[in-house]
């Protein structure tokens, strides 16, 4: 089906992000994949190309777009092309909006001009190693000395943590009537003492995604560097989760179409017992059948994305978009991986890759699991 929601601008964008992603990302990639990181140097580029301020107000050097739709674009071409480019996803679509929502005047001119030329990458810190998907469990800590906050805690997961100069820390500031009272955000920057990171953590999938621990011990995180008011984190943190799990869904449903891509092209060219594997029934069955998933999966997404753009996307449909996304990515990709054989276990084929990086998008953004909870809830149950 022809899909109507990009328009003229969104696709001379990604014209431009197809080029780039083909020129300098895509020969250099298996090594990347290999190293567990991608070059800081590539956030440079993709802030001289405008990418990463596409929505970053053009006094602060960025693009002034107010469309989510740039993004969307950029993470369907980086499926496409099978890549991934670390924390990118995270500071453009999870952490910027904090800033633009509630950042002041004075810490947009200090931070937004770097995070749109990428010499500021950012990344933001909830989970811990005993609370997930649980943020009113959050134990770190942070009190009032005079002028600064001292901070003291450990996160983990964080994507993004090993490249990030700025790291928007959830932590406890305060107490309230209830858990989820009492939590704000403290934007640690990177020389402060006290902020160690530990490891690049070594993951299933997405291996060129920078996924580390934190550790904050006694860090003096200056007043003027509290984001939003004091106590209203909770708050913060829900309101974005919509955007945030949209996002998931796109990378998830780009993923899906590129798996069928790349099954496509492998059985049109491979041959068993002197046919090519494209001739069997059983693969016009498979492939059908993901096509059908995935066309399903579009009109679902586009839908929430054109919501999203007129401001009207509320949690529980972007709950159920990114269940049905994520859910489909992994039954499409396992099934055209079965249809490469053994070559499909092999990392230097995408399939590959793209199997062992779907497991995850059903677990981070919030786990499927949680997600239903939340549906469930809009039911009176």
């Amino acid at each position: 089906m022809k899909s109507t929601l990009y328009g003229p601008d969104h696709e001379a964008f990604r014209a431009t992000a197809r080029e780039f992603l083909n020129r300098e990302v895509v020969p250099h990639y298996l090594d990347w994949d290999e190293a567990k990181i991608v070059p800081r140097g590539i956030f440079h580029r993709l802030g001289e190309l405008g990418v990463l301020g596409v929505q970053i107000p053009e006094e602060y050097g960025g693009g002034g777009q107010d469309s989510f739709l740039f993004s969307a674009v950029w993470m369907e071409e980086t499926q496409r092309a099978y890549v991934n480019l670390g924390g990118l996803a995270v500071h453009m679509n999870v952490v910027l909006p904090y800033f633009l929502s509630y950042a002041n005047e004075e810490q947009r001119r200090r931070w937004l001009p770097g995070m749109a030329s990428g010499e500021l990458m950012t990344a933001i810190a909830m989970t811990e190693p005993g609370t997930g998907s649980d943020l009113a469990g959050i134990a770190t800590t942070a009190r009032l000395d005079g002028e600064h906050w001292v901070l003291n805690g450990v996160k983990t997961f964080i994507t993004g943590g090993i490249h990030a100069d700025l790291v928007v820390v959830v932590a406890r500031t305060g107490q309230g009537g209830g858990r989820r009272d009492g939590l704000s955000l403290l934007v640690v920057e990177k020389e402060m003492a006290g902020f160690t990171r530990g490891r690049n953590l070594d993951k299933v999938g997405l291996r060129t995604q920078d996924t580390a621990e934190l550790f904050f011990d006694d860090v003096r995180v200056p007043a003027a560097n509290l984001l939003g008011e004091e106590g209203g984190a909770f708050g913060y943190l829900t309101g974005n989760l919509p955007q945030e799990r949209l996002g998931i869904a796109v990378a998830a449903q780009g993923a899906a179409e590129a798996a069928l891509a790349a099954a496509l092209e492998y059985v049109a060219n491979r041959k068993a017992f002197g046919v090519p594997v494209a001739s069997f029934q059983n693969t016009k069955f498979e492939l059908a059948s993901c096509a059908v998933e995935i066309e399903a999966g579009r009109a679902l997404l586009e839908k929430g994305l054109a919501e999203h753009e007129a401001g009207e996307l509320g949690p529980v449909d972007a709950a159920k978009i990114k269940i049905f996304c994520t859910e489909m990515q992994s039954r499409v990709v396992d099934r055209c991986l079965q249809l490469h054989g053994g070559y499909g276990y092999m990392r230097e084929y995408p399939i590959a890759r793209l199997y062992a990086d779907a497991r995850v998008t059903r677990i981070y953004g919030g786990t499927t699991e949680v997600l239903k909870t939340i549906i469930a809830k809009s039911f009176g149950l």
